[in-house]
């Protein structure tokens, strides 16, 4: 009877591991599509301004925490074997995306168990390195809907590309009126992320290459990648971002209303624990927000009305911000059209705590984060008011004016281009 119910559960245990064994093949080449992760939160009066209507900056953040989350999960996500004492694989491990758990066999029975099928099982099992995903950009982000105190805001996020070392991540975020349980799309995003070893923060690790429903879904993701990389290839091409931080009130009662000195302002910041992933850096929502928080002050001193964030242009993550970090955000008007304006932000990080090197203090001096911010005005009953038109003195601003006034027809050009092809 022993000698009968060794032979089933061989058969049995045969069949197992083949399945196993297959599974974890595959897996060595693909990971199949984690499901979207969902981030919600009601909307509370110190997300909002004094209008009532959410701070752009607070939904950016939740945004970027739901892209952490996910693209953290899937950059961790990887074959596992167990492994004895001599470094020999005894039990064949499913993939830890699967669900699924160990085959484990007693020790009396494994002796009559055919070798593993695979010659690479017999090597030792290679350590995992855990990491962080550390947000490296975000394109351009639409605000289509303001969202009010009260309200739930949802976003769900979903990786719909992956490079040899970057994670694409695209959210859509929806706001729900608790009252009457009505909900509408409020705005849409993609972020890149790059996974940074914990044991080592400067090193980057590769990404495990996800599963394409077809090949053309896999082309359109490169195409996204090559077009964001030469994106920052041209950006770092540019100047680096230089404006002379505007800390004393006397600066503004000199400046002529209207002008780029008058609403021009900055915000001093310092990276404390809770600013930080478990890496020991600035979270990149937290410094969108920052960001977010400056733009709102030069629109709301421009235009001494109602603003709301309409849309944010690429935001690229030029280096990370450490623990202890002073950050100085400083934004500009830089173009201004009927209805709406554009202000450039900057971020510049001055170590708090360094250790008085050249280097340091070379790399201290350059911008770490920038992008461009799209302000409206809105009337009390929430219609757009027009904008006060920007007051050109010096021949920069003259050039950033042109230069904004191209980016304001280019998006205009791709509105249009949008409307025409969903009539």
């Amino acid at each position: 009877m022993v000698q009968i119910a060794t032979r089933l559960l061989q058969r049995t245990c045969l069949s197992r591991q083949i399945s196993v064994f297959a599974q974890v093949n595959i897996s060595q080449r693909t990971l199949p599509r984690k499901m979207p992760v969902h981030v919600s939160r009601i909307m509370r009066p110190d997300d909002a301004n004094i209008a009532g209507t959410v701070h752009g900056g607070t939904i950016l953040r939740m945004i970027e925490e739901a892209g952490v989350i996910i693209s953290t999960q899937h950059c961790n996500s990887k074959p596992q074997q167990a492994v004895s004492g001599e470094g020999r694989v005894v039990h064949s491990l499913v993939p830890t995306h699967t669900g699924r758990g160990l085959l484990l066999f007693p020790s009396a029975l494994t002796s009559h168990l055919p070798p593993p099928l695979s010659t690479r099982a017999q090597t030792p099992l290679a350590q995992h390195e855990n990491c962080v995903a550390a947000l490296a950009r975000v394109e351009r982000t639409d605000f289509l809907s303001p969202i009010l105190i009260g309200e739930v805001a949802h976003v769900a996020t979903h990786i719909t590309y992956t490079s040899d070392h970057s994670v694409e991540v695209q959210a859509l975020v929806t706001a729900e009126n608790l009252l009457n349980g009505s909900k509408r799309v409020t705005n849409k995003a993609t972020l890149w992320y790059v996974p940074l070893s914990i044991k080592s923060p400067d090193k980057v690790l590769p990404v495990p290459p996800i599963e394409y429903g077809c090949d053309e879904e896999r082309d359109d993701g490169q195409a996204r990648y090559d077009a964001q990389k030469s994106g920052r290839v041209e950006l770092m091409a540019k100047p680096a971002f230089s404006l002379t931080p505007i800390i004393s009130p006397e600066w503004r009662s000199k400046a002529e209303t209207h002008t780029v000195g008058y609403s021009q302002s900055s915000l001093i910041h310092l990276v404390g624990p809770s600013d930080c992933a478990i890496h020991g850096y600035v979270q990149g929502g937290v410094t969108m927000k920052l960001m977010d928080e400056v733009a709102g002050i030069v629109a709301a001193r421009h235009c001494q009305t109602n603003i709301v964030t309409a849309s944010v242009d690429a935001i690229n993550f030029h280096r990370k911000l450490r623990l202890g970090s002073i950050l100085t955000v400083t934004g500009r008007l830089t173009f201004t059209s009927a209805k709406s304006m554009e202000i450039e932000v900057g971020v510049e990080a001055n170590a708090l705590l360094g250790d008085g090197s050249e280097e340091e203090a070379e790399a201290e001096r350059v911008c770490a984060v920038s992008a461009y911010f799209t302000y409206v005005s809105l009337a009390k009953d929430g219609k757009p008011l027009g904008v006060p038109q920007l007051k050109l003195q010096t021949e920069d601003e003259k050039r950033c004016f042109e230069d904004g006034k191209a980016r304001y027809m280019q998006n205009k050009a791709r509105r249009d281009a949008k409307k025409g092809g969903s009539a």
